[in-house]
């Protein structure tokens, strides 16, 4: 099962006063990068949405925002009367030891002063707290139901890719003992056209020595095991696999690079750049794999 690292999810929390929306992004990224943008009056949890959202979401370059839209009839912005009470007993003496009255224009004044107004509540509170919580845990849950699907889709385009390779290094075995016959008059053929004789058990025991150094049997033993480790891989139930998977891809890759070199047969040669074609498309599809 893969998750892709690109996703979008959007939840609304309703509160009496106000309307709360959370809203999340996320696209691939090689680490986590965490893009939080809230209101002032949530800033004290933002740590711990922070640590959420890292825990939940693993990897991937993600924008969280909340915004607020309060209701109608509803402020949390009001009068400090205390202070105002202060404001207006020191306003009162001077404007009376200078013969004046304490007129709207004063008024006005006193409202511009600092620290008149405050926020009805100060700090957010337990309640609302938990609620938002919950809303943004369900924000979460949406935004990795949205990377399964989207993962599912890789899943399937990769499978075949990697199928295509498997299908191909089977190919490969038509060509093995071709391929030795090949090498075989190569070598007769080069050494029929020296002047001077050759030692006909010498030619035997030095085409062993270099179609041992060419052989390739090692190189699909290997190839086949690393295909069968991605699969395992693939299937396991860890959620976060990409990282794990293009490395293996990488080992692949080598491998198929290692029969290109050493195949010295058109036919295979052309196999392995079908390969490669298979293998380029999983690279990009892993890329985007959480």
């Amino acid at each position: 099962m893969y998750y892709s690292m690109t996703g979008y999810a959007k939840e609304v929390l309703g509160l009496p006063e106000k309307q709360i929306t959370i809203e999340i992004k996320s696209l691939n990224s090689k680490a986590t990068d965490i893009s939080v943008r809230i209101p002032q009056y949530y800033k004290e949890k933002e740590i711990e949405i922070r640590k959420i959202l890292s825990e939940k979401l693993f990897r991937g370059k993600i924008d969280f925002f909340i915004s607020v839209d309060l209701a109608d009839n509803y402020t949390d912005i009001v009068f400090n009367k205390e202070v105002m009470d202060n404001y207006t007993e020191q306003l009162k003496g001077i404007v009376s030891s200078l013969g004046l009255n304490f007129n709207e224009d004063i008024f006005r004044a006193l409202l511009n002063l600092p620290n008149v107004y405050k926020r009805e509540k100060e700090e957010l509170g337990d309640e609302e707290w938990e609620k938002l919580k919950k809303t943004i845990l369900k924000a979460i849950e949406k935004l990795m139901d949205f990377r399964k699907k989207e993962g599912g889709n890789m899943e399937k385009q990769i499978s075949n890719d990697l199928n295509e390779i498997e299908n191909l290094l089977e190919q490969i075995d038509d060509y093995e003992q071709e391929r030795v016959g090949i090498i075989k008059e190569r070598l007769e053929k080069h050494l029929n056209s020296l002047n001077s004789g050759y030692d006909k058990e010498r030619l035997e025991q030095e085409l062993i020595y270099y179609i041992e150094k060419i052989d390739i049997s090692e190189e699909k033993t290997r190839l086949r095991s690393h295909i069968n480790y991605f699969r395992e891989i693939s299937e396991s139930e860890n959620i976060s696999k990409g990282k794990k998977l293009t490395f293996i891809a990488q080992e692949i890759g080598r491998e198929i690079n290692t029969l290109g070199v050493k195949s010295a047969h058109k036919e295979i040669q052309k196999i392995v750049v079908m390969m490669k074609d298979h293998l380029e498309r999983i690279k990009e599809q892993l890329a985007n794999i959480l």
